[in-house]
């Protein structure tokens, strides 16, 4: 596999936490074609007190334009049987109650897979989250009522890692169509640790940011512990990358995600992990996100 390095010497000398050779074109399209791509739902659906998660397309009442967010679940997608992510769909609500359009996409369910928890399953890799990414972005682009000059991307542990790649010039150029978000905001990502199957790295969080990126992060995060991303995004923002970032101190990963509080398990790393909800760093990334993106997309509010 052709690697292609994207730091000159002068930036390696300067940066050797960022200056690592980039996944080439090729090969990013290639782990991006194994699953077929998705549907995007054709109709706005209603927020009501029965709903439960599933891609759907939500907005505020109004006919626009609207800014619109783009939100990607984590490694067990939207849930399945009585583990339902509601995490996600609350997350759903907070987009529309802030005056945003809210995509919400399902990696996982339409094409059969339950879990990328431990890996790549039914050819749904990074590359291919990426790319939903991206063609969800090109799609709401088509709506009227959507501003399509102000389109972000929020994405939680797996779809943060989404978020990561997709605030990558490389990465997005090869896995879109011309199509980029405004702005992104990352929760509880893991940085580091990835690998291709063939043992090749896999660096999703790169040093060609060039797009607002925000990522929150948990102290006591285990699964995707914040110093893997701190001292990266520390060399990427010293470098001019417009990306900021905040910890919570003991805070694990998943502290939006009520449905799953006190779960526990062993992660991709043979990490044991157990998530703890946390209602105040919930409340808090609500502010802190839209604060950020009604700044980057430059939204002014009454």
């Amino acid at each position: 596999m052709t690697l292609i390095h994207h730091c000159t010497l002068a930036i390696a000398l300067a940066l050797p936490l960022l200056c690592h050779a980039q996944i080439d074109t090729q090969t990013l399209r290639a782990g991006a074609s194994r699953a077929p791509d998705l549907t995007f739902p054709d109709k706005v659906s209603e927020l009501g007190m029965l709903t439960t998660p599933s891609m759907a397309l939500y907005k505020p009442a109004g006919d626009g334009p609207f800014p619109a967010l783009v939100l990607q679940h984590q490694c067990s997608g939207l849930g399945h049987g009585k583990r339902q992510n509601q995490a996600m769909l609350e997350w759903a609500r907070r987009a529309v109650r802030h005056g945003y359009v809210a995509l919400l996409i399902d990696s996982l369910g339409p094409r059969g897979v339950e879990s990328v928890c431990m890996g790549r399953q039914g050819g749904v890799t990074p590359m291919r989250g990426v790319r939903d990414a991206l063609q969800a972005a090109a799609y709401l682009g088509q709506f009227d009522f959507v501003d399509k000059a102000r389109i972000a991307h929020a994405g939680y542990s797996w779809g943060a890692m989404m978020g990561l790649g997709l605030s990558s010039k490389h990465w997005a150029e090869a896995l879109g169509d011309g199509t980029r978000f405004a702005a992104a905001v990352a929760f509880y990502p893991v940085c580091s640790g990835l690998k291709l199957r063939n043992g090749t790295p896999l660096d999703i969080l790169n040093p060609d940011i060039d797009r607002p990126l925000l990522v929150l992060m948990g102290e006591a995060d285990t699964e995707g512990p914040a110093a893997d991303c701190v001292s990266r995004l520390q060399a990427a923002k010293d470098a001019g990358a417009p990306v900021q970032w905040h910890v919570y101190p003991d805070t694990t990963h998943c502290w939006d995600c009520q449905h799953l509080n006190n779960f526990s398990k062993t992660d991709v790393r043979g990490h044991q992990v157990v998530y703890h909800y946390s209602p105040q760093a919930t409340e808090d990334s609500e502010r802190r996100m839209f604060e950020f993106l009604d700044q980057a997309l430059q939204i002014k509010r009454p």
